[in-house]
């Protein structure tokens, strides 16, 4: 026992040394501590509590009265949630789309995609937003286009997304087993071809006859609420797929193969396999992209034309408002884009929690490799 013992407390020692050495020193340690919490509290916490202080100058009736009674206010509020759910949805779709080729199927040009998916990143929304106005305003390659008769594009484009609606059903609806397919399910190009056709036609035909759209006017889209929505989801789209790619990809196409050999059909290999193995990473961008999409400005300023009552989003009527020297006006708008970002915020945390990390994952496996 006296053996033991004596191995044992120079082991112990040496582990508490070599312990003591992987620290960093006390002063170390709280200093940067310190540091970390003086700027964050001085970056961070001082400003969004100035906001709600400002906001709330004129009390809790004059707030209310910034955020109802002035109708450009109100229709910027309600103008930023009709643009934010079609950009965040368009992204979701693209997003999903392209996770799923990138992470699934070798082609030529998947690193080009790959970088084009993240040259939002790095190009200036001001840039996106003057792409957009040489594109589509009225002097850019589109412009007399769309200036003498946009709006005959309109039955051509919907007739296209519904063909692809179309198609894609049929292969998510189609069984994978053979032994399964009965008449036209076994001439799946053939049912796409004349489907598509006949899909096509039909939506044409109704457009046309009912006088869905406009005939001889002008499709605006700079100075309008598509573009707003075009800029928007330009900014913003990478954020869903740079999510959903390192997710698919870490999962692998194993357990949808198994499906697959099972017999199960593509819609269900889609709702039970594919949808539950993303799904966490899926929210975590729509969060990030919703995030984003909200506060959105420099892209949107260009395209919008900055015209009150029409075109202001959120981030452009404070920048008004603050113009006009409405202190309280503009600090009762930007305290509503600050609760969003902080519930946002809330979620991301909640879901952080919710969801392990690939560290803790992969801790038992290295506990195990060293036994």
């Amino acid at each position: 026992m006296n053996t033991e013992a004596a191995v044992q407390k120079p082991q112990a020692g040496a582990a508490a040394r070599i312990q003591r050495t992987r620290q960093d020193p006390t002063w170390v340690r709280w200093g940067l501590t310190l540091v970390a919490v003086a700027v964050v509290g001085v970056l961070v916490v001082i400003p969004v509590v100035n906001i709600f202080v400002q906001a709330l100058s004129d009390g809790v009736g004059g707030y209310w009265k910034n955020l109802v009674a002035d109708p450009d206010t109100r229709h910027s509020i309600i103008l930023t949630l009709t643009v934010v759910p079609i950009a965040l949805v368009a992204n979701i779709i693209f997003g999903f789309m392209a996770a799923w080729a990138i992470a699934r199927f070798d082609f030529p040009g998947r690193t080009l995609l790959t970088a084009l998916i993240d040259l939002p990143f790095s190009v200036s929304p001001v840039v996106a937003g003057l792409m957009f106005v040489l594109i589509f305003g009225l002097q850019g390659y589109l412009g007399s286009f769309l200036r003498e008769d946009g709006y005959s594009v309109m039955p051509y484009l919907i007739s296209l997304l519904a063909v692809g609606v179309f198609i894609l059903l049929f292969f998510l609806f189609r069984p994978a087993s053979p032994k399964t397919r009965h008449e036209l399910w076994n001439h799946p190009w053939t049912v796409v071809l004349v489907g598509s056709a006949g899909v096509f036609g039909l939506l044409f035909f109704l457009q046309v006859h009912f006088e869905v759209w406009p005939r001889n006017e002008s499709l605006k889209i700079i100075f309008a609420t598509p573009g707003l929505v075009l800029a928007t989801a330009f900014v913003t789209f990478p954020f869903v797929a740079r999510e959903l790619i390192p997710v698919m990809e870490a999962v692998g196409p194993d357990e949808e193969l198994a499906a697959l050999s099972l017999g199960a059909s593509g819609w269900q290999i889609f709702r039970h396999i594919t949808v539950p193995n993303i799904k966490w990473g899926l929210v975590y961008g729509v969060i990030l992209c919703n995030a984003r999409a909200m506060g959105e400005f420099g892209a949107v300023y260009v395209v919008s034309g900055h015209i009150a009552g029409q075109t202001d989003t959120m981030p452009l009527r404070i920048e008004k408002l603050f113009q006009e020297y409405n202190l309280p006006g503009a600090f009762a708008v930007a305290s509503v884009l600050t609760l969003l970002a902080i519930l946002t915020l809330m979620a991301k945390i909640k879901l952080e929690r919710k969801v392990p990390s690939w560290a803790n994952l992969s801790e038992p496996k290295t506990k195990e490799a060293r036994l």
